[in-house]
């Protein structure tokens, strides 16, 4: 019995040796390490992005919105509570590391069978009373605790991970309601100065036609183009309000609730200076969903020893100590004292296939959360080089509509100027006006699309989940 004893606890310092495959990371070896193919453009530098990157758009009222997302938002509170139920699950599953303890006490009155005493008849009839406790230990020799704990620690991390993406969206979505809401306050600046211009000039051709300079025909065209222009203000005010609706809910407000400070921006926030972007090594190692899919694959991998270990027996050993007595007494006296121990050993053997079916299963699981891992990093991977590529795009495409929109606006310029003067058909200055409220139309949007994109470029970065949660 000493000698079975010892040689069960000599096993249960070696469980860490645990069957199954050790999980390696596939992160180091992804073909992904070097420049992006898209950062040379002169937008962007290969500095690492900030955390607080939406701090490189010089807003205040912008950084006060995104630290109430993340101390207020909805999301970010389920993921939390995803977060801290993960943790306690990895806290259960490292107590069977632990030995279970049970106290347990009973009373009962019967008869116990003569031939058990030596007696012909019927045994005495009397009451019992019994008061114990148990320990019980299992013997993690073949690992299968281990890896089950291992598995649940990649669990909760991979939930930490999920936590750490909301982070990042809650942050730019956040920023992009912002952009959106000062991008429409500034288009819509924009269409009510065009607005103003153009009733400046039907108000001219109806003074013309009214004196006789001008005709019926220059007063509707003139008219037509201001009521087509007025028509775009109310979507745009539209358009406006559910940005701020969405800011408002974002923060954890009502929707009623929006910011007033942000219902008054008309200037679309910008980013001044080069975009630090990093390279494919530090996305890998920055975005959280390349790591939740890594912790999944090690969790899978760890599994795969748990089925593993179902080849093996399994052992426990159990003790237990109390006494028993026919009187409450004599449970305090020597003659009611028993213990016990022993080791209790079960094995599935020769049953055995059902245990190989639980690890094919499991390699199974593995091998595709391999293949979701490598499908995660080549879409952030696409995600990053496409929109890196659409940021250098618009910031080209903004560059040539702003020095459109000063030629349209010189042109209307000296359109008007010779159509008083009578030297230019009203034709002229209303091709020339329609010209320059297009110019500046697609200028306020191409300035909207770029801060956009800029937003989208961050998320795709995959920054701002390495500040500590504000609670």
């Amino acid at each position: 019995m000493k000698r079975l004893l010892a040689l069960l606890l000599t096993g249960a310092s070696l469980g860490a040796c645990a069957v199954g495959p050790n999980h390696v990371s596939p992160a180091p070896k992804a073909p992904a390490q070097g420049a992006f193919l898209g950062g040379d453009a002169p937008w962007f530098v290969p500095a690492e992005p900030p955390a607080e990157w939406w701090k490189l758009f010089n807003a205040p009222v912008l950084d006060d919105l995104v630290a109430e997302a993340l101390k207020n938002n909805t999301e970010l509170r389920v993921a939390d509570a995803n977060l801290r139920e993960a943790r306690a699950r990895l806290r259960e599953t490292r107590i069977a590391r632990l030995p279970s303890t049970g106290v347990s006490a009973s009373v009962g009155y019967g008869q116990v069978a003569g031939s058990t005493v030596g007696a012909n008849g019927s045994g005495p009839r009397g009451e019992t009373y019994d008061a114990g406790l148990d320990v019980g230990y299992q013997v993690d020799l073949f690992g299968r605790i281990s890896r089950a704990i291992e598995a649940s620690r990649a669990d909760a991390d991979a939930v930490q991970a999920a936590y750490d993406l909301a982070r990042v969206t809650v942050a730019a979505e956040t920023t992009r309601a912002y952009v959106d809401a000062c991008a429409t306050g500034q288009q819509l600046a924009v269409a009510r100065e065009s607005l103003r211009v153009q009733e400046g000039t039907f108000d001219l051709t109806r003074r013309l036609f009214e004196g006789g300079r001008g005709t019926a025909l220059d007063t509707s065209r003139a008219g037509a183009l201001l009521e087509q222009t007025r028509a775009d203000i109310p979507a745009l005010e539209a358009e406006r309000q559910a940005a701020l609706y969405r800011l408002a809910v974002l923060t954890g407000r009502p929707p009623a609730n929006f910011p007033a400070e942000v219902a008054a921006c008309n200037v679309v926030p910008t980013l001044n200076s080069a975009v630090p972007v990093g390279d494919g090594a530090s996305l890998l190692a920055r975005r959280p969903d390349i790591r939740a899919a890594e912790r999944r694959l090690h969790a899978a991998t760890a599994r795969i020893g748990v089925a593993t270990a179902d080849l093996y027996p399994s052992i426990s050993l159990g003790g237990s100590v109390g006494s028993t007595a026919n009187s409450p007494d004599g449970l305090f006296k020597s003659s009611g004292f028993r213990f016990g121990i022993g080791p209790l050993i079960s094995w599935t053997f020769p049953n055995i296939g059902a245990a190989r079916a639980r690890i094919a299963q499991a390699e199974a699981s593995a091998e595709g959360a391999l293949a979701t891992f490598d499908g995660t990093w080549l879409r952030a991977l696409e995600e990053t080089e496409s929109t890196l590529k659409r940021y250098a795009g618009e910031a080209d495409r903004l560059a040539t509509l702003s020095r459109a929109r000063d030629q349209s606006a010189e042109a209307a310029r000296i359109a008007r100027l010779r159509y008083q003067a009578g030297a230019e058909s009203f034709q002229i200055v209303l091709d020339a006006e329609r010209s320059l409220a297009g110019s500046e139309a697609l200028l306020a949007q191409s300035r909207a699309r770029y801060s956009d994109l800029a937003v989208t470029l961050f998320l795709a970065l995959g920054g701002g989940w390495q500040l500590p949660p504000a609670h």
